[in-house]
């Protein structure tokens, strides 16, 4: 089953150095039947103005992802980490146990994009940890390049959940197949253009798509496109 999700349908938060559209309930957003999918609790794409952002803060037992699209992201936690991301990184935090940090807009001049993404972890009460990778942009056309795995490896953040992520921008009238095991599920969010999915489900920017019981998809981008997948367990979370 394809279900879809339009970007108009997401919850938008909008102040004057913030907006952020949230695809789960998150916040004051609440709705009983759009907790998660699966291990995936929390999706957001958020805007911050230059110079501004999120001060310290708490989490705990969550497993935290941060996908920069554009502008720099400034990074600092309780664990002695301090960094900034931009365009071609990924950042990981497992709060496990508890940890508190901050997040901001690096730049005086240019807001940044980013996408936010909580998982449920595989496991309680783990030590938490901090971890951020470069991928090669090139190695992301036209095919399905893994970014966060349950394993890890050489530019693959490693997460605490049985998933992976992957990032791909695909040239107009391209395709592309994705299978996984049975009983599996699959998260596809639009990044930029407009793709489809076996023929006839069109995801537009930001559109998402929740899929359950279909191992095996097609992905068909109608112009140059920048998409994710998720390769989620099934189960009950």
């Amino acid at each position: 089953m394809i279900q879809l999700y339009p970007a108009s349908k997401r919850y938008t938060v909008k102040n004057d150095w913030l907006e952020s559209n949230l695809s789960f309930s998150f916040g004051e957003y609440y709705d009983p039947s759009n907790i998660r999918f699966g291990p995936l609790r929390v999706f957001n794409d958020d805007t911050v103005q230059p110079g501004r952002g999120f001060g310290i803060h708490p989490h705990r037992e969550a497993e935290i992802v941060s996908i920069v699209l554009k502008g720099q992201l400034k990074h600092e936690d309780n664990l002695g980490n301090a960094g900034i991301i931009g365009t071609g990184s990924i950042q990981r935090i497992s709060a496990g146990t508890g940890v508190l940090h901050s997040e901001f807009n690096a730049s005086k001049q240019e807001e940044v994009q980013f996408l936010q993404l909580w998982f449920s972890p595989d496991e309680k009460k783990l030590t938490p940890s901090y971890e951020d990778i470069s991928y090669d942009l090139e190695q992301m056309h036209n095919q399905l390049l893994p970014v966060i795995s349950h394993t890890g490896s050489e530019r693959v953040a490693k997460i605490h959940q049985d998933l992976t992520l992957y990032l791909s921008r695909l040239d107009g009238k391209e395709t592309l197949t994705f299978r996984q095991e049975e009983g599996r599920r699959i998260y596809v969010f639009t990044i930029e253009g407009e793709i489809s999915i076996n023929n006839d489900n069109i995801l537009k920017s930001r559109d998402a798509a929740r899929i359950t019981d279909l191992p095996e998809i097609t992905i068909q981008a109608s112009q140059d496109s920048f998409f994710l997948l998720i390769d989620l367990p099934g189960g009950e979370f």
